[in-house]
């Protein structure tokens, strides 16, 4: 089949697969890990830490290089990195001390998964579509289903094969990034900006209220999606008392079905809604499933408030995107580094909040989730205030 626009934006939905792949493959594994390279998990926490830390440097340093280098050298780096790290993990930890060879692999992948969140969305706006806001939305849907496919198939490959033979697996997984590079080689990739229009420099950026009302926005709806994703799995374990297996797909995997399919109903259906009423909408909605975690005693409660949370979270981050390519439009590569920066932040600053005030309290994750409550409530005081910034139809 012939390049065209229509195999950029597939490239873009599997990027945000292997985006997933990426970030939800081997925590999977940190138990296996623990066993098998006599790990601690005081260390093996580390990696987490250490794979977003990455991704955070990658968006603030992708600011100064994408535009100098092209978008398409770009992607196609993220792809290679992404590959490489999962590659690096079958055999690194056998040939130098275990920790150390899985973090280096980590650290390649985080680069790569690093730049995809950074170029996937301005790659995507490029692209002519009958309704922007419709095609962000739905693109930003295949992370959450690159989440479930990545949790359901590695499950199910381990419940076949055994854990044991997971060096197999991340050579499969690896074959995504690779095949998707290919594409990415090939397909067209369009300029952001027309040949006659500059984009707006970091000092631009810094002096717009609007960017800064965007970040403060992009920082909330991180944090009100992680805050509460992060501890799903706890919440099922400790709450009905199952398995860590059960519980992950009981907890996180629910949590990113109604995420994924809030996105997806909005790609479908965008051009008919109002996307401020929907995000204004949604974030109420966010505020209630906190308020139904953690002051409703009923474990089920709070495992039904954990998936309308997912439900609530799907359209902030994506309709934030949307409003910046319209309220900045000549924002460029710049504006959607920093915007993922200040996601990425957010969904640092979520859990770390929850879980802070959650220690404080005893190990009383209610009162860590109540505490969260504030960034789905900053995010809808944004919204109903920040009236500077309005989505126009396509």
């Amino acid at each position: 089949m012939k390049p065209s626009y229509k195999t950029t934006i597939f490239a873009c939905f599997v990027g945000y697969i292997v985006q997933a792949i990426v970030n939800n493959f081997v925590p999977l594994l940190f138990i296996t890990f623990q066993n098998s390279y006599s790990i601690p998990l005081s260390q093996i926490t580390l990696l987490v830490t250490i794979n977003f830390g990455v991704q955070l440097i990658v968006d603030l340093l992708s600011s100064l290089f994408v535009d100098k280098i092209g978008y398409r050298p770009s992607i196609l780096v993220a792809q290679f990195c992404s590959a490489a790290g999962l590659l690096m993990l079958m055999f690194m930890p056998e040939i130098m001390d275990p920790f150390t060879g899985i973090l280096l692999s980590v650290i390649v992948y985080a680069i790569g998964g690093g730049i995809i969140e950074v170029l996937i969305s301005p790659i995507m706006e490029s692209c002519p579509t009958d309704n922007k806001e419709k095609a962000m939305s739905l693109l930003h849907s295949f992370y959450c289903w690159g989440h479930v496919g990545v949790v359901l198939l590695s499950t199910l490959f381990f419940s076949l094969f055994g854990i044991e033979n997971w060096k197999f697996l991340a050579f499969v997984w690896a074959l995504v990034p690779i095949f998707n590079g290919i594409i990415f080689l090939k397909t067209p990739i369009a300029p952001l900006l027309a040949e006659d229009e500059k984009g707006m420099t970091l000092p631009e950026l810094f002096k717009s209220k609007v960017f800064w009302l965007l970040m403060v926005m992009m920082l909330c709806a991180g944090a009100s999606e992680q805050a509460v994703s992060q501890w799903a799995s706890a919440f099922a374990e400790q709450g009905l008392g199952i398995s860590k297996v059960m519980g992950d797909l009981v907890g996180p995997m629910s949590f990113a079905i109604f995420m994924g399919s809030a996105r997806a109903f909005y790609g479908k259906y965008g051009d008919k809604l109002n996307l401020d009423t929907f995000m204004v909408a949604s974030t109420a909605l966010c505020i209630a499933s906190y308020l139904l975690i953690s002051l409703v005693p009923s474990p089920v409660i709070s495992l039904i408030g954990c998936s309308l949370c997912g439900l609530s979270v799907g359209i902030m981050w994506t309709g934030t995107f949307s409003k910046a390519t319209v309220s900045l439009r000549t924002g460029g590569t710049a504006m959607f580094a920093l915007l993922a920066l200040a996601g990425d932040l957010g969904c640092s600053s979520g859990p770390t909040l929850v879980g802070f005030v959650s220690d404080a309290a005893n190990g009383n994750m209610k009162l860590g989730i109540l505490a969260g409550v504030v960034f789905p409530t900053v995010l809808i005081l944004c919204l109903i205030f920040g009236k500077s910034i309005k989505i126009r139809k396509q």
